[in-house]
Order: structure tokens, then sequence, then C-alpha cells
């Protein structure tokens, strides 16, 4: 019997590399890729039976990911994790052929058991949809992430004058 062949595609080094090795241990030929170049390139390598597929990444976005792989290869199974969960993109997702959507943090046995269950998009994504003022928090923190937290830089990339950014920082102090 063959093992089925399972694609982690995140940005976060530390996650994917948590997850390779999760669903290494439950016999899937595990691999790991970081972006959409690195997916593509390995999916055209070899054959990719089921993928984990962040949303939000550097260059193409995970919704192009998954196209992308479906093109490769129609027959393989989607599972969409995300930590920027929201109603628009997991209809899209779906619509692109995703199998499941989950928003972010998940466990290997969760996200195994989303590739045997038919999602349920109402009652799971409906209740976890943020509010404005989380949604702006978290936007800023990854900006400024980028930005190396450089605040002036972190202003200027979100069009806000610094003091105005300074303010909403203090409002919802950025974990470092």
């Amino acid at each position: 019997m063959t093992r089925r062949t399972l694609l982690v595609v995140d940005d976060d080094a530390r996650l994917r590399d948590r997850l390779v090795a999760a669903f290494a241990e439950r016999d899937y030929d595990a691999v790991g890729a970081g972006n959409h170049k690195e997916a593509t390139a390995l999916a055209r390598r070899k054959r990719i039976d089921r993928a984990v597929v962040d949303l939000r990444m550097p260059g193409p976005h995970g919704l192009v990911v998954i196209r992308d792989l479906l093109e490769l290869n129609a027959e393989i199974e989607i599972v969409v994790l995300t930590g920027y969960g929201s109603i628009a993109t997991a209809v899209e997702a779906m619509q692109l052929g995703a199998r499941n959507y989950m928003t972010k943090p998940a466990n290997a046995d969760q996200i195994n058991a989303a590739f045997e269950l038919a999602p349920d998009l109402e009652s799971e994504i409906a209740y976890e949809v943020p509010t404005i003022a989380k949604l702006e928090r978290e936007h800023i923190e990854r900006v400024l992430r980028e930005c190396d937290g450089n605040v002036s830089r972190a202003a200027r990339v979100l069009g806000l004058h610094r003091r105005t950014l300074q303010y909403k920082l203090a409002k919802f102090p950025v974990k470092r």
C-alpha cells in the first residue's frame, strides 16, 4: 500500500514544520512549501493527494495556490487553514474546489478530520467572524511585523499619520 502525499503550504515555517512532522507520524508522505512557487514546483515533481493551504502568504494569495494545485491535479483534496477567516474567502475557496475551510489554530487531527467531513460554512465560519476592531488590529500587527517594527514605515504603508498609528497601537498593544 502506498502512502498518501500531503503538502502543507504556509509561510509560517514553524507551523509548517510542525504540521509536516505531525502528518508524517500519521503515515503520510508529508512535505512543506512556504509559498506558491515552492508548492507548484513540488506538485509538478510528485503527485500530491492532499494539501493544507494557508490563505495569506507573501506573493500569490492562497486562493491562487488552490487554483494552480487543482490545475496540476484535479483530484487533489485541499483544506484551507487560515488565521484570517471570512465567509467571503471560505465561499471563494470552496468554489475553487477546496474540500473544507478551517481557522487557525488547528492541529493535525482536526485537519485530518476536515478532509473527511463536508463543511458546514454557516455554523463553522459565521460563528467565528471577527469584529472590525480585531481585523484592524490584526492588520496593523501584520504590517508592523512586515516593516520590522518601524512605526513610521508602517504608517506610510497603512496610509496613516504616524501619530494616528501610535494612538491605535496604544489602544491595542502589539505582541512582539
